[in-house]
């Protein structure tokens, strides 16, 4: 797999670097993870240094400490290339040479969001009119169904992040039949790895395209994959109830989304045919081996962002809820962006506003062997923008949560 020759940018002091005239520190390295093995309740757990998905491998460092790694943005108008924008303003080493938009080339950045007008960047382009030249790695952001060309035409040598749904369904028949229309790039559908993080990190690490995963699907595969993986849950009656901000929705001007449409309500939408089930499914089907189906009701509610997903789960003969929780909390005991809250406390979307965080808790049903789990993020960070710059990150050998240590917006 071909990889990116970068331009050296000028030595800086060892964790500082400077970026638009402001000495910003650098992040520490993530450290590892932990993971149980498959146990039985009430013997010990043997508790193993991995990824939730695999063993790790040693890592290859692509980019040196103060490198420039040259971005190019597209689709940059809607909501997740602005958080991007948004996210790379406190990168020491991500530093954007490109952005375009196709209804807005021209323009400058600040004049179509104004809060970003502090910085130094491009003017946004057509697609069309995009030089790749001085580029080493691109966000793609734009919409599913026209990302999969615009990507097959790009330079070999760019290391890509796609945040559409163009690459996360493996089988490119059934994104056929959920998305209304074929396939246009099968022989990079093969070449994509899924971008789930904490889960397939050392595939991620070594893929030059990753498909960013969905913001439902990334509330509800975290607390799943290791739960599965453990057989601490049945496969059968997985039953899912996730709310979303109204920013899910993108940018584009649609009456449904209207304040007057939406204000003082919840709308259920996609009811029994939303197109984030075939990739929730896919990935709990991996995580299994064997074939998941679940009932997933995603709902609409008035507010900017944030994103909770309810997850009702029936626990394999013996377990407790307290034996998920204790799993999920070795599982991701080191973890950055994933955090088990302690006792009954409920995870809020208010408490992770603006981070790339996941908050979950496990709570007991009053119905005997049934678990009720909660998970919580902003579906513009660790739901798009933010897992998009991890991801990136691990492509290019730095520190996993360079540039997203923003803590969450309170109140």
């Amino acid at each position: 797999m071909a990889s990116t020759t970068l331009r050296g940018a000028a030595p800086a002091r060892a964790g500082l670097a400077p970026q638009n005239g402001v000495l910003r520190s650098s992040s520490k390295p993530c450290a590892g993870m932990m993971l149980n093995t498959v146990r039985k309740v009430g013997l010990p757990s043997l508790r193993v240094r991995a990824s939730v998905a695999s063993s790790p491998q040693k890592q290859t460092s692509i980019v040196k400490s103060g490198d420039e790694v040259r971005i190019a943005v597209l689709g940059a108008s809607g909501y997740t290339g602005a958080e991007i924008v948004r996210l790379l303003a406190n990168h020491p080493q991500f530093h954007i040479k490109v952005m375009t938009a196709d209804r807005k080339a021209g323009e400058q950045f600040g004049s179509v969001f104004p809060h970003l007008i502090t910085q130094d960047l491009p003017n946004l382009v057509a697609v069309k009119d995009a030089d790749f030249s001085d580029v080493d790695a691109v966000f793609c952001c734009l919409p599913h169904g026209t990302t999969q060309e615009i990507i097959k035409g790009l330079p070999r040598q760019l290391k890509i992040v796609d945040l559409s749904a163009d690459f996360r369904l493996r089988d490119i028949n059934e994104y056929a039949e959920w998305y209304g229309h074929s396939h246009r790039a099968p022989e990079l559908q093969e070449e994509a790895v899924y971008g789930l993080t904490e889960v397939l990190r050392d595939e991620i690490r070594n893929a030059r395209l990753v498909a960013n995963p969905g913001c439902y699907p990334t509330s509800i595969q975290l607390p799943l994959v290791p739960l599965i993986k453990a057989k601490l849950i049945k496969l059968n009656n997985i039953i899912i109830d996730a709310k979303s901000g109204v920013t899910g929705a993108g940018r584009g001007a649609k009456e449904a989304n209207l304040y007057t449409e939406i204000a003082e309500g919840i709308h259920a939408y996609g009811v029994t045919s939303h197109r984030h089930v075939p990739e929730i499914e896919q990935g709990l089907s991996d995580a299994a081996e064997s074939k998941v189906t679940i009932s997933f009701t995603p709902n609409l509610i008035c507010m900017k962002r944030g994103m909770q997903s309810t997850i009702n789960v029936e626990m394999a003969s013996g377990v407790t809820a307290n034996d998920l929780y204790e799993h999920l909390k070795s599982t991701y005991e080191g973890e950055e962006f994933v955090k088990l809250l302690h006792g009954s406390n409920v995870p809020h979307t208010r408490h992770v506003v603006g981070s790339n965080y996941c908050f979950m808790n496990v709570f007991e049903d009053r119905i005997p062997g049934r678990a009720k789990i909660i998970s919580v993020i902003d579906n513009l960070v660790k739901g798009a923008s933010g897992q998009a710059v991890q991801n990136l990150n691990l492509m290019m050998g730095l520190p996993e949560n360079m540039g997203l240590q923003y803590q969450p917006l309170f109140p």
